[in-house]
């Protein structure tokens, strides 16, 4: 089993994501989690892009235990000795040094000639040698360099001491096969290819820098250079998560694996949103709000069973604590008992169908059903008292220069009633209208409304207290509508309070 190097250039290709520049000391504390998740090489910048990423890589590389620290550098003299400058103090350093091999960046970019370009990296290379042991080269552009080309300035700068060649598709060109090909080419051509790890550096334009990079993995490539969440250039780089998780889940496939603590991946990537301020997608794979997250009434009945049915990663070994089941339109019963249990409601079959019954009402309205949901439901809309009085349909209308109206229609004994009442408001429509028909001489003591969730789509809760005499009650109602969420509190009120007369 070949273990495969983790090349991680979150602080440095992923800090080039349009507005996801960190400060030295978000560095620092973005690195000291690289390293408790194991990653092999930390790239912590671009030593001479500015005096912050020089003094992050400085200050990284004197206070980081474990990886290797690397600065990127072009290949130029001045890039090497700043490389150096801010390594020094580092106990394990490397110096990546980059240039173009591609026709189209020789052309149009440098303006110079295949020889000369392979001049400059070779003497690049040769001069990174004298401040470190470690030095990396990067054929910039290669998936568009000729192939031929490309093995010469592989092999040269091999020669010339770099331990490391990184073949990159830096303008995510690439798929999967042929990419896979190119890293077997340089495997049968390259006559010193023994002599330094094969890296590759996908870009993710075409969607395929996971894809693109397990291939390299299968055609010889011993290092992968990825980024946490896959941030990074455009549409971002190769997702350490998903190679890590790839290579682990599937070592029948590729015989590699890595020296990732998985456990420590979600911690990483909360991190780094949280520092970026760059959200995950919710169906990102490992670590999506969704990735573990299961709706279908069939998924969930077959995870009940067992977890093997539809889950090829654990959700503890990327550092969940268990599947999330989200409860929706789409979910069963089977779930939506399992889950009333563990939140500490039990309820009989009939039981189970009724509230089973307004959970799917509730479902239609929203996309997805939270825990305090649940509770609202089983204990607003299930736990009730005998209905005198019931809802059954309401409409109103307000405006900032319309009178509000509201039209109620309720069971009152089994008899169906209908009433329109104008008010101060909506609510205060609604309320008139309820007292008219239910002829109440109850008082309002206390009308609150809350959120039982976040979201525009959040699950209204209101609660009305009620005084006749001298007893009081205090009725709940919810609904993302909180309009009808009072009408129901109200209502709710009135039934215990005609339940406590009695």
């Amino acid at each position: 089993m070949r273990t495969i190097k983790i090349f991680d250039t979150t602080l440095r290709d992923g800090e080039q994501s349009p507005g996801a520049s960190m400060n030295v000391a978000e560095k620092l504390q973005l690195a000291k989690q690289l390293a408790r998740l194991g990653v092999d090489i930390i790239e912590a910048g671009f030593a001479i892009a500015s005096p912050g990423d020089f003094e992050a890589i400085k200050t990284i590389g004197s206070e980081l235990e474990g990886p290797v620290v690397c600065s990127l550098a072009r290949a130029k003299e001045a890039d090497i000795k700043r490389a150096w400058e801010a390594l020094k103090d580092a106990p394990k350093r490397r110096i990546h040094t980059f240039h173009s091999t591609s026709d189209i960046h020789l052309k149009y970019q440098f303006r110079i000639d295949r020889d000369e370009a392979l001049k400059r990296s070779v003497q690049m290379v040769q001069l990174a040698r004298t401040y470190v042991d470690d030095v990396e080269f990067s054929p910039m552009d290669a998936t568009r360099t000729d192939m031929g080309y490309l093995c010469e300035v592989i092999e040269a700068v091999i020669d010339a001491g770099a331990l490391t060649v990184n073949i990159p598709d830096t303008v995510g060109y690439s798929i999967p096969s042929e990419f896979g090909a190119m890293i077997k080419a340089v495997r049968d051509r390259v006559n010193n290819i023994d002599k330094a790890v094969i890296s590759v550096h996908c870009h993710n334009d075409l969607g395929l820098a996971t894809s693109n990079s397990l291939s390299a993995v299968l055609n010889g490539a011993g290092q992968i250079e990825c980024t946490i969440n896959g941030i990074g250039e455009r549409a971002g780089n190769c997702s350490m998560e998903e190679v890590a998780m790839a290579l682990r889940t599937r070592r029948d496939m590729f015989n590699a694996d890595t020296n990732i603590i998985t456990e420590e991946i979600m911690r990483s990537s909360k991190l780094v949103t949280k520092i970026t301020g760059m959200s995950v997608q919710p169906n990102k794979a490992i670590v999506g709000a969704n990735a573990f997250a299961h709706e279908s009434g069939i998924h969930q009945d077959g995870l009940l069973k067992d977890k093997s049915t539809y889950e090829i990663i654990r959700p503890e070994s990327v550092g969940l604590h268990k599947t999330k089941f989200v409860l929706g339109k789409h979910s069963g019963r089977h779930a939506f008992r399992t889950r009333l249990v563990e939140l500490g409601h039990s309820l009989n079959d009939e039981e189970i169908n009724n509230a089973f019954e307004r959970f799917k009402k509730l479902a239609d309205q929203k996309k997805e059903i939270y825990d305090e949901d649940l509770e609202a439901l089983v204990s607003v809309e299930y736990a009730m008292v005998p209905e005198i009085y019931s809802l059954i349909d309401m409409s109103f209308s307000s405006g900032m220069n319309q009178q509000p109206v509201a039209t109620l229609k309720l069971s009152v004994n089994g008899e169906e009633i209908e009433k329109t009442e104008q008010g101060d408001g909506p609510v205060d429509a609604i309320f008139k209208a309820i007292t008219s028909i239910t002829e109440s001489q109850s008082k309002l003591l206390k009308y609150e409304v809350k959120a039982i969730t976040g979201g525009t789509d959040a699950l209204g809760e209101v609660v009305c207290s009620l005084e006749e005499g001298d007893k009081s009650v205090s009725g709940h109602g919810a609904d993302t509508d909180v309009i009808v969420a009072s009408a129901k509190a109200y209502i709710n009120a009135l039934n215990k309070l005609a339940a406590r007369i009695k």
